[in-house]
């Protein structure tokens, strides 16, 4: 499926939901209508049994310069019009990311400035070019982190690191991303299609109900202590062994062979 005139290209292929921000001549900023796009893009894959794992990435030399201001800015002349374009627009592709229980891979393959940056590390795993160049760039502008940069950034680099690059603004490179773990993988820009197909089929290939508890689990651990993710787990391995996909994955091994997996 293709939403001609939003800004994005979503296509399936191969269990790999692909979503593609398509504004390359804007380096791909974002605007309201892109935005309900990209998250009902996020809702309707999770929805979608056939897609086990999502890619985001950009079109162009870009991954996203954030919001494109002159359009998301009118009518926020007031406290209360700025909270909601914040809640009602922006937020729900974060709140819709938060939702998917599936793998989300992030393609950098450029620049990725402001909010444009958020999105890249909302992802589970981010797969960069070597012409990356990040910045969490809203103090230039004099605004705060709006799209979940104080809560996913330090999380990843520590505070003190997130907090540099959130007073600063300044630019990370893809070895300085790479070093500080804001990247999990960097490739020359004509080797990352190729890189991010291979690793969203890796990933699809694995027992897609397996593949998301893990993700769930890895995700609550995050906010519990030993005992209630030991819990958790157990369920989980309930769950899962009473499924078709652990049976095929199973036999498969003992067999020798590669598994047949249906999927839910």
């Amino acid at each position: 499926m293709t939403d001609a005139g939003t800004g994005l290209q979503v296509h399936t292929k191969h269990h790999v939901g692909w979503i593609v921000l398509d504004r390359p001549q804007r380096k791909n900023a974002f605007t309201a209508q892109m935005l309900r796009a990209w998250a009902e893009a996020y809702r309707a894959f999770q929805a979608d049994d056939d897609v086990r794992v999502v890619v985001v990435t950009g079109n162009g030399d870009a991954f996203c310069a954030g919001a494109e201001l002159a359009g998301l800015a009118e009518g926020t002349d007031s406290p209360l019009a700025s909270r909601r374009l914040m809640t009602d627009h922006v937020h729900p592709v974060a709140r819709a990311v938060e939702d998917l229980s599936k793998p989300l891979i992030a393609g950098v393959n450029g620049v990725a400035v402001g909010a444009g940056m958020d999105m890249a590390l909302m992802c589970d795993y981010r797969i960069a070019s070597d012409t990356v160049r990040l910045s969490e760039g809203y103090v230039r502008v004099g605004l705060v982190p709006g799209d979940g940069g104080c809560h996913y950034l330090p999380r990843i680099v520590g505070r003190s690191k997130a907090l540099r690059l959130l007073w600063t603004g300044e630019f990370v490179d893809a070895g300085q991303a790479l070093e500080w773990g804001l990247v999990d993988e960097v490739h020359p820009a004509a080797d990352l299609r190729d890189r991010l197909e291979e690793f969203a089929t890796q990933l699809a290939a694995q027992p897609p109900v397996a593949v998301q508890l893990i993700k769930r689990a890895v995700r609550a651990g995050e906010h519990a202590d030993l005992r209630t993710s030991l819990d958790l787990i157990a369920s989980h391995q309930a769950v899962v062994q009473s499924t078709a996909d652990s049976a095929e994955a199973m036999a498969a091994y003992l067999e020798r062979r590669t598994p047949r997996f249906e999927g839910k």
